[in-house]
């Protein structure tokens, strides 16, 4: 290859000028004179392709983060040039590429304004050490822009001003701006002037991003292997970005049963099977709904994956049984490492059938983990996928476990240096044989796809449930996860309500993080607290380490009971609401928790926002994160709000106090919402359903509800055996009308909606149902303007007289 000394720079090497260009159909190669080659592929009119090569030639192109299923396609592509230019015109995008060096100036089509440049753009520089480039990208910051993403590291929202590596790791007690942890996800949204874009960089190495750190006006990333290959995702909308981004990398294969979006029960760890029992009782015993008790690594023979303790569970599928009688759905754990161990099944299977990993000079991966020395799958190969996934037969066939938990599958190995595998480690990744080095961000996301497989065939027809710890850009198709091994602190509390918005935004809704902190003990208060903010996440679990006392309900006295109570039950109640924001996240990729920047853009208050979210698409949460507090003062985006508790209606775009006791949060409804409930169940189809409530939310205007219902589990819904109900509301001064539009074939148990009126301007004395009309003096129960009218009405008008 030849180089052009004039361009050396610290190390770094550059492209030169454009001597080809080459077009097929939606991709356009161009190669510049000292051997780099640019390919832009037109993915959508909105999404476009970056993928770099300094040796002219492309590698095979594979990625384990991009779906089969991502919409592809455009409306209108043209390609033109001047003196300086390349131009790709698509319906959305102007693209330049310039003609001396290949650097990219992206505009919006409509009206031209440029949205992201290249400032150094492509560069890369020789690694020796390692061999290979390690490849860079640097652009160009525009005034006032900010950066949001990157998954779940624990910092502020905002990412202008940091700089984050991404490598899985096993990251114990973990504090704010540790980095990096147990997640890989290189994918950030920008927004600058009103108009948001996203950048993911599908690089399975380490990779790094620097937002304005280094340098003031500069923002960059880069990778130590691989390929500069990276997608450019343009909204405007952030909400846009996001959703295109998931469609990009994967929505989730099925929506989630709906008992998984109950409460669950996890300590390390609830053993021998009488504790198991006992801790079953007291949640029916105190009325505190619950769906999932979880077994951790106690309940295998000596840590043994797929064993059971015959000292402590004697005969599992009869334990499984009466629990399930019970209500309660059990979930195990299950880690990568299988021990070394002669007499062990699934040890001497892996040796039959080499599907354990090795070193580069031949022998196997040993690593020490709970069990002691162990091997590793190399989750890589298809094989080895299919073999773990026939692994979970017994388990979910026979004894009837309903959900997985993977957990040490950075991979976590104790007491090495880097607590993972050595880089020579080799993988069969797909035929594409590779080093650790660009295998180790996606090990984990590899295991519980295998894991997910396993469960979806073993529990047909029902859905599979798999949570994992670590992940890679396009886990989200596979299983729901948690934010990983926390503290018991106010610290992090607030943590976890930022990684789950950050998450969120970065394709991974289905995401909660340990209820009251993994590590250490939290005291009453902070539990409570943070089952408030708990029971708004989409997964929603209590986990302890156990070293430090119990961590259940009701282990802080009887008035935090009442508490965590009130509010767990609060989440069985919005359990339709919740179900229906998985409806369109799962079918539209739209986040289920949205950081105010992502609700509105366009208001520059939130851009610096952290504590505040809107679940959902119509409530808005801020809980409350410090101690000995009785409130605390939050931002209202845009809008009008109803407080939960009282009614009061508040105005948008202002920072308030809102008043907030212990057994109560900050939990305000947009103006216009109509949010289903159910009644409080003690697990998820313990009653069957008559009647389903909707708190109405008076607004002068136009507002629209949704509402999904299926059998919530199985695969019925697929073949259109759902229920989509569309709410309009319009309010006027003496008058208010809500009008439902309804799709379909399954038929919900309940026969009649209850509408509770609130924040009403006039009282109510006519209603009219289908154009057929009456008049009482009073529509009133319990306080409350309340009608009651058959679920499938097409309009109902409410006047006063």
């Amino acid at each position: 290859m030849i180089l052009n000394t004039e361009l050396e720079f610290k190390g770094n090497l550059f492209p030169t000028k454009i001597i080809s260009y080459v077009k097929n159909r939606d991709t356009l190669t161009f190669t510049s004179e000292n051997g780099v080659a640019l390919q832009v592929t037109v993915v959508r009119d909105s999404v476009l392709r970056f993928r770099f090569t300094t040796t002219s030639v492309f590698e095979k192109d594979f990625s384990y983060a991009i779906t089969k299923y991502a919409s592809r396609g455009y409306n209108f592509l043209e390609v033109t040039e001047d003196d300086a230019f390349y131009i790709i015109t698509t319906s959305k995008l102007i693209c330049n590429i310039s003609k001396t060096d290949l650097r990219s100036f992206i505009y919006d089509a409509k009206d031209k304004t440029l949205l992201c440049e290249d400032e150094l753009g492509f560069h890369w520089e020789e690694n020796y050490h390692f061999g290979g480039n390690i490849v860079k990208m640097s652009k160009t910051s525009q005034d006032s822009e900010s950066y949001y993403g990157l998954g779940d590291k624990p910092t502020d929202n905002n990412l202008k001003g940091k700089r984050f590596e991404n490598w899985v790791t096993d990251s114990y007690a973990f504090g704010k701006n540790t980095d990096p942890i147990y997640k890989a996800i290189p994918f950030y949204t920008a927004l600058h002037h009103g108009k948001s874009y996203g950048i993911f960089f599908d690089n399975t190495f380490k990779t790094e991003f620097d937002f304005c750190q280094e340098r003031r006006n500069i923002t960059s990333f880069w990778a130590h292997g691989g390929e500069m290959n990276y997608y450019f995702i343009y909204g405007p909308a952030m909400s846009d970005v996001v959703a295109n981004y998931t469609d990009l990398t994967g929505k989730p294969h099925e929506m989630p049963a709906l008992w998984t979006l109950g409460y669950h029960q996890c300590k390390w760890s609830y053993y021998p099977e009488s504790n198991v029992k006992e801790i079953a009782n007291k949640f029916r015993e105190l009325q505190i709904p619950c769906d999932a008790i979880y077994l951790d690594i106690d309940y295998m023979e000596g840590f043994r994956c797929f064993t059971w303790s015959k000292e402590y569970f004697p005969d599992p599928k009869r334990m499984v049984k009466e629990l399930a009688d019970q209500g309660f759905k059990t979930i195990v754990i299950i880690d990568p490492g299988i021990k070394i161990d002669k007499d062990y099944w699934v040890y001497q299977e892996g040796i039959e059938n080499d599907y354990f990993c090795k070193r580069a000079d031949g022998p196997y991966m040993k690593g020490k983990v709970w069990p002691g020395e162990c091997y590793f799958p190399d989750f890589t190969n298809p094989e080895v996928r299919e073999w773990w996934s026939d692994l979970f037969k017994e388990l979910v066939e026979d004894i009837g476990v309903k959900g997985v938990w993977n957990d040490m599958n950075e991979p976590a190995v104790m007491d090495v240096p880097g607590k993972s595998f050595p880089d020579d480690v080799r993988h069969e990744y797909e035929g594409n044989h590779c080093s650790h080095r660009k295998a180790h961000n996606i090990y984990g996301m590899q295991m519980a796809r295998a894991t997910y497989q396993g469960l979806k065939k073993f529990s047909y027809p029902k859905r599979p449930f798999v949570i994992t710890r670590a992940a890679y850009a396009g886990t989200q198709r596979y299983t729901s996860s948690w934010t990983g091994d926390n503290v018991a602190s106010w610290e992090h509390l607030t943590i976890a309500n930022v990684q789950a918005q950050r998450m969120c935004m970065s394709g991974f809704s289905f995401i909660g993080s340990d209820i009251g902190g993994f590590a250490e003990q939290p005291n009453g208060e902070l539990y409570a607290r943070w089952i408030q903010l708990g029971i708004f996440h989409p997964f929603c679990r209590t986990h302890s380490s156990g070293d430090h006392g119990d961590q259940e309900p009701w282990a802080f006295g009887r008035n935090i009971t009442d508490i965590v109570r009130k509010f767990i039950e609060l989440r069985y109640q919005l359990l339709p609401y919740l179900y229906t924001a998985f409806w369109k996240y799962a079918s539209e990729g739209i986040p289920i928790l949205k950081s105010l920047v992502l609700f509105d853009q366009e208001d520059r208050h939130t851009h610096h926002r952290n504590d505040e979210f809107i679940f959902g698409e119509k409530i808005l949460v801020c809980p409350v994160n410090a101690p000995n507090s009785r409130g605390r003062r939050m931002y209202f985006p845009r809008g009008n709000w109803y407080n939960l508790w009282t009614d009061e209606l508040v105005e948008g775009g202002q920072e308030l106090w809102v008043d907030a006791d212990l057994d109560s949060m900050p939990i305000f409804i947009k103006e216009g919402a109509m949010i289903p409930k159910y009644p409080v169940q003690q697990y998820v189809g313990e009653k069957i359903i008559d009647e389903l409530k909707f708190d109405v939310y008076y607004k002068p205007g136009k507002e629209s509800s949704q509402l999904f219902e299926d059998a919530h589990d199985g695969y019925d819904y697929i073949k259109g055996r759902y229920s989509f109900r569309e709410f309009n509301l319009i309010g006027k001064e003496k008058e208010l009308i809500i009008q439902q539009h309804k799709s379909g074939k399954f038929d919900a148990p309940y026969q009649t909606f209850k509408l509770e009126l609130h924040g009403l301007p006039f009282k109510a004395a006519k209603v009219t149902i289908d154009k057929e009309g009456f008049i009482c003096e009073e529509i009133v129960v319990n306080g409350e303007t309340t009608i009651i009218v058959d679920k499938n009405f097409r309009e109902v008008v409410i006047t006063s007289l």
